[in-house]
């Protein structure tokens, strides 16, 4: 019986082993989530039709939606779901607040603003331009939030207060923009709700260098972001530099939320929700939290994706909107519970 017991303990796997196996188990999922986005539209076709024009392409219409039209779009919602996933990791950990959201930084606001310029100002249209234009405007605005809230002796407080502040102004400015030009108004209301129909393979590869780059920086943060959760000054006595800590952090959350939004639009919710999710499966540490948001953030993405091209067939409901309302509710009962437990 001791020897029994004995080995029924020892063939338990270990933390570490149940996390692996529960990230493949994720991994599982986004493959299925994958095919669906891939088989599943407002156009119904059957699955020998989705495999001839994925593996046997021959200019039919069939095979221009699959491979044209579906193929690109789940490409791109993969890699912006993965880039909001990690993109709102990395700002939970930097905020130390659990219901932070990448957009704090002002890098959706930053991102709105500068397309709403280029469509009013400078005439631009195409998906091409906004994506430029988006990545710039974010970018400018994270350094800025990052010189208010103090550079050097930043602290998450004095961040995301700035960056309420610049986000507030930068939406005024947006606002202000539309309704003195409708055409603005007009193109941007497509955006700005979030959406991954108007994908495209070039949208696919000028967004990709992005974020690839700022997915490998925010996973080689995972160590010194797990210091600064610890607070400053445990920190600084594990050796974390806390200030290049949160530059990097920073860089890497406009690389990834700045490329996504530029693509995409200002999809909400998704860098909120799937980082505090994967924080009850995972525990704090973020070596685990980045590969768990990473996986999941596209499943919730292209779900949503999936499930506003069926709900409305022959018309579709954008991904952004789904994602609000899945996103909304589940934000409230976070909120909820956490006031519930501070009484």
């Amino acid at each position: 019986m001791l020897l029994e017991r004995s080995t029924t303990v020892t063939a338990r796997p270990s933390p570490p082993r149940r996390r692996a196996a529960g990230l493949v188990a994720a991994g599982g999922v986004l493959l299925l989530v994958t095919a669906a986005s891939v088989a599943l539209g407002a156009k119904p076709i059957p699955p020998s039709g989705v495999w001839h024009g994925l593996f046997a392409y021959a200019g039919t219409d069939t095979d221009v939606v699959v491979r044209d039209l579906r193929l690109p779009r789940t490409l791109l919602g993969l890699l912006c779901g993965a880039a909001l996933g990690l993109a709102g990791a990395v700002m939970q950990a930097l905020t130390r607040n659990p219901l932070a959201d990448p957009g704090l930084l002002g890098v959706n606001a930053g991102a709105s603003a500068a397309v709403v310029s280029a469509i009013s100002f400078l005439g631009v249209t195409s998906l091409t331009g906004y994506v430029w234009f988006a990545f710039l405007g974010a970018a400018v605005v994270s350094v800025g939030v990052y010189a208010l809230g103090g550079s050097r002796t930043a602290t998450p407080v004095r961040l995301a207060l700035a960056g309420t502040a610049v986000t507030a102004a930068l939406y005024g400015y947006v606002n202000a923009v539309q309704l003195l030009d409708t055409a603005a108004l007009d193109r941007m209301r497509f955006w700005s709700v979030g959406s991954i129909a108007a994908a495209n393979p070039d949208a696919v590869r000028q967004v990709l260098p992005f974020l690839v780059v700022g997915t490998l920086l925010a996973l080689a943060l995972a160590r010194p972001l797990n210091a600064i959760a610890l607070g400053d000054d445990t920190a600084r006595a594990l050796g974390a530099h806390l200030t290049r800590t949160r530059i990097l952090a920073m860089a890497a959350v406009t690389l990834l939320c700045g490329a996504a939004t530029a693509a995409c639009g200002p999809i909400v919710f998704v860098g909120l929700i799937v980082p505090h999710l994967v924080r009850a499966l995972t525990g704090p540490d973020m070596r685990w939290i980045l590969p768990y948001a990473m996986v999941l953030a596209p499943v919730l993405l292209l779900g949503s994706d999936v499930i506003g091209r069926l709900v409305t067939r022959p018309s579709e409901l954008q991904a952004g909107i789904v994602t609000s309302l899945i996103g909304g509710p589940v934000f409230i009962h976070l909120v909820r519970r956490r006031r519930t437990a501070a009484l």
